[in-house]
């Protein structure tokens, strides 16, 4: 399985802090949170990774060079204009050529990504009658904001019934949202006109959910955390937590 990580936006909400760092490459304790995301990546077997690039590149490229010294091998997509989340994966669909994760540059997780690549190669296999021809599955987590965050509405099985990006107050209908993990299977590429902005929740989720193309969705569970650290809230957040498995490595040790 191939990954990629979508690393190509301002972070604007954490102005000063990235007017001159990539989102991605601050750090959460003294790491890049984006060198986390690849070591766990690595920790579940996806060494071919491909990153889209826009916010000072130069900073991720000059990071992890070709990957080598990182474990894995690294294709970068430089975006003069941003093409938006699903755009990114539509201009690399040469690279992405089998099932393959997508995992928002600004997430902080703990996820069992193995149990989430098992539950999505269940679905895409048709071990359900109503999951053929299922072809994206949306890793999820419950937020306190919902109308900041793309909800998700689905039946006991897993099956998303309904999805709606950043709704109003009013219409919130649950505190389920979209992690910013997702696996992907190569043909849903075929949906994303090129060379256009197209975003996962604001456009191919809902043309997906429109033609009854199964999608799934496997929240984390009890033990597991994701934080965005797009906000300062977010990103104090994670800090803390990074200081806190400090804490616990150094009491192991």
């Amino acid at each position: 399985m191939k990954a990629l990580i979508l690393a190509a936006g301002e972070g604007t909400r954490l102005r000063p802090l990235t007017l001159e760092c990539p989102k991605p490459m601050l750090p959460i304790g003294d790491v890049p949170l984006l060198a986390y995301i690849v070591k766990w990546l690595r920790q579940y077997g996806v060494h071919q990774i491909a990153m889209n690039l826009h916010h000072k590149p130069q900073a991720v490229v000059d990071y992890f060079g070709d990957g080598k010294k990182h474990g894995v091998s690294i294709e970068y997509s430089i975006e003069e204009e941003l093409l938006g989340t699903a755009g990114a994966a539509k201009k690399l669909q040469n690279f992405l050529d089998t099932s393959f994760l997508v995992i928002y540059g600004d997430v902080f997780t703990n996820f069992d990504l193995g149990r989430f690549i098992r539950f999505h190669a269940g679905v895409r296999d048709g071990s359900r009658p109503d999951a053929r021809g299922s072809a994206l599955t949306l890793a999820l987590y419950r937020v306190n904001n919902p109308s900041e965050c793309g909800l998700i509405d689905m039946d006991r099985f897993g099956r998303v019934r309904r999805f709606v990006e950043k709704p109003p107050p009013e219409q919130v209908f649950t505190d389920l949202a979209n992690a910013g993990i997702l696996a992907v299977e190569p043909e849903v590429l075929d949906y994303i006109p090129p060379k256009t902005f197209y975003d996962f929740g604001h456009d191919l989720l809902p043309d997906l959910l429109r033609r009854d193309v199964p999608v799934f969705g496997l929240p984390l569970n009890s033990e597991e955390f994701l934080v965005d650290i797009g906000t300062p809230q977010g990103y104090a957040r994670a800090q803390q937590i990074r200081q806190q498995q400090t804490s616990l490595d150094r009491q192991v040790s």
